[in-house]
């Protein structure tokens, strides 16, 4: 099980912008302490994590961030509807797009799925696999 997930980011400020714009709607709460962000979904009392927490962190060695070449972290959304809504907010909190929400042929026929990149250049996919969306063979 994967435990957590850290991206690193320069500007502390400017990366809370914009995981603000879309972390909050999927159920994240944020913290924000001396060593960046932490995003965590609700865990019942005496219950263990089922989901990864995400932290948008400064770099340990002090150099700059950089984005890893061929790393991805993916957000679940409820619906396609939230996809598109979360894309836009994220891409309005100052994120770049990398690929418009819709299917894509190499994917199943309910995956949908956007992509951006954050202001520091981490690759971001916001999907959702609902049944109850129409499939893009419908």
């Amino acid at each position: 099980m994967i435990a957590y997930v850290t991206v690193g980011a320069d500007d502390i400020e400017q990366a809370k912008r914009f995981y603000s714009a879309f972390l909050p709607a999927l159920g994240y709460s944020m913290t924000q302490g001396s060593e960046g962000l932490s995003f965590a979904l609700p865990v019942p009392p005496g219950e263990a994590p089922v989901h990864p927490d995400f932290y948008v962190k400064p770099t340990f060695n002090g150099q700059p961030a950089s984005a890893g070449n061929g790393t991805m972290v993916a957000f679940e959304a409820t619906d396609q509807a939230q996809v598109q809504d979360l894309h836009a907010a994220a891409l309005a909190a100052g994120g770049t797009d990398e690929g418009q929400p819709g299917f894509r042929a190499t994917y199943g026929p309910r995956f949908y799925v956007s992509y951006l990149r954050d202001p520091q250049g981490n690759k971001i996919a916001l999907f959702s696999s609902n049944p109850n969306d129409p499939s893009r063979d419908d």
